[in-house]
């Protein structure tokens, strides 16, 4: 048997999130029917981190495990066959046969795209959030600070949240703007369930004046969903994907990434 690990992007609009579901309207469904049409065999794969429905995936890692021997490009090529034009395997590569995609990772990076406009995204709907308040970078900025480090994050934690501690590390949080495009770079050690997007809230609840910076570190302490503000859609979120240790040599970059503004 050989270990082979993959790099997986994907429009995420059409899907109900990631993980495999009765009617096989997931990532991870079309995913796997490919590799097994391609394979002659049955495939299941493991993932880096699960994504939401609407959630955008750049450098989805995955890994599993076959008796088939092919070279790394042609389980490229040969699986985009068979997979839909919003998907595509990006990489391949043969791992040492104990790495793992989800707990080999020492880190995550997801980013949020923004439309702040008057008036609705069209062309690029879907793949942006949409504000039509004016933001303020530094207020944005002062609360973002006051969540780096590790933290309790309860109060950005979905009920159906299944990790068993929500005890991470935010290692960074970038905020930019080109246009009327703002981009939210995240970076920890892990992500709960919604994580980002209950963070996205908050941040824009500053942003437009809404609340003041020091609000974000509040509601971080109350350790308590209630008091953060809603979910923000998910339209604009992208899993940039998982980072592990050098000597692995996976890849931590695809074309789609180059692709955000």
């Amino acid at each position: 048997m050989q270990r082979v690990a993959l790099g997986v992007s994907y429009r995420g609009q059409a899907y109900h999130g990631w993980q495999s579901q009765n009617d096989r309207q997931t990532v991870q469904d079309v995913l796997e029917a490919a590799l097994s049409e391609f394979a002659d065999r049955e495939v299941r794969t493991i993932c880096a981190g699960r994504t939401d429905t609407g959630v955008h995936g750049l450098n989805q890692v995955v890994h599993f495990d076959t008796s088939v021997r092919r070279e790394p490009a042609s389980w490229v090529r040969g699986t985009n066959r068979y997979l839909p034009a919003d998907v595509a395997i990006q990489w391949c590569v043969f791992p040492p046969d104990d790495f793992h995609a989800r707990f080999a990772a020492r880190g995550r990076r997801y980013s949020f795209l923004l439309l702040e406009s008057v008036v609705r995204p069209a062309i690029e709907a879907g793949a942006v959030g949409w504000v039509f308040r004016p933001l303020d970078m530094a207020a944005m900025q002062a609360a973002a600070a006051l969540l780096l480090g590790e933290h309790d994050f309860s109060s950005f934690r979905s009920s159906q949240c299944q990790a068993k501690s929500p005890i991470k590390t935010m290692r960074a949080i970038e905020i930019t703007r080109r246009g009327a495009y703002w981009r939210f770079d995240f970076d920890a050690s892990a992500f709960l369930h919604h994580m980002v997007r209950n963070l996205m809230g908050c941040l824009i609840a500053v942003g437009n004046g809404s609340r003041p910076p020091a609000w974000v570190g509040e509601v971080l302490a109350a350790r308590e969903r209630s008091v953060a503000a809603p979910t923000f859609p998910p339209d604009g979120l992208y899993f940039k994907g998982p980072y592990y240790d050098a000597d692995l040599q996976i890849p931590t970059h695809t074309a789609a990434m180059d692709w955000l503004p």
